[in-house]
């Protein structure tokens, strides 16, 4: 079962007193099934500078997409299940790896890892719990709970080789391509 997230979102009153405008279960949660990831986005921005007006959910309106808006920001939490789950729910007939709103997909048969993707963006990565490998085209890196990686539009891929789901914060931000 997908962990549930709290999210409390502030804002402003019409006499421009700030006020807490929700609190609940982030509501934009995404899954293609068991033994996949979980995404829970919980904020979005469409600009630089961020346009904090009104009180819309813009994580609400569209269909679920990996990278950021253009010259946005997505705040998101991911949970990892186990690859031994994982791998296999990727590699179903039934799961399509959508290029265009996932970004690059560069081999879903990949016999490193098939969640190898790019997209043009730079990621904050937060470890919040468990240990996950960030994988390089060369090389990888375990990460452990607090650990941070900061991920420059590289192609990559996520694997978690415990028996325990591995949950990571990240803060995606629209970048140039490389």
């Amino acid at each position: 079962m997908p962990r549930s997230f709290r999210r409390v979102v502030t804002g402003h009153n019409a006499q421009g007193t700030s006020i807490f405008i929700m609190d609940g279960p982030a509501p934009s949660v995404h899954s293609r099934g068991t033994g996949a990831t979980t995404a829970t986005d919980f904020w979005e921005t469409r600009a630089a500078p961020a346009d904090n007006s009104g009180s819309l959910d813009p994580t609400m309106d569209h269909a679920f997409r990996l990278p950021p808006p253009q010259n946005g920001t997505i705040f998101r939490v991911v949970e990892y299940p186990p690859d031994s789950q994982r791998v296999a729910s990727m590699r179903r007939p039934d799961v399509a790896h959508d290029s265009k709103s996932e970004g690059y997909v560069r081999d879903l048969h990949n016999t490193r890892h098939p969640g190898f993707h790019k997209t043009n963006s730079i990621d904050y990565a937060i470890v919040l719990s468990g240990e996950i490998y960030a994988l390089m085209d060369e090389g990888e890196a375990l990460l452990k709970t607090g650990d941070i990686l900061i991920q420059r539009g590289t192609s990559h891929a996520w694997s978690n080789r415990t028996n325990e789901p591995a949950c990571v914060a990240f803060v995606l931000i629209d970048a140039n391509p490389v």
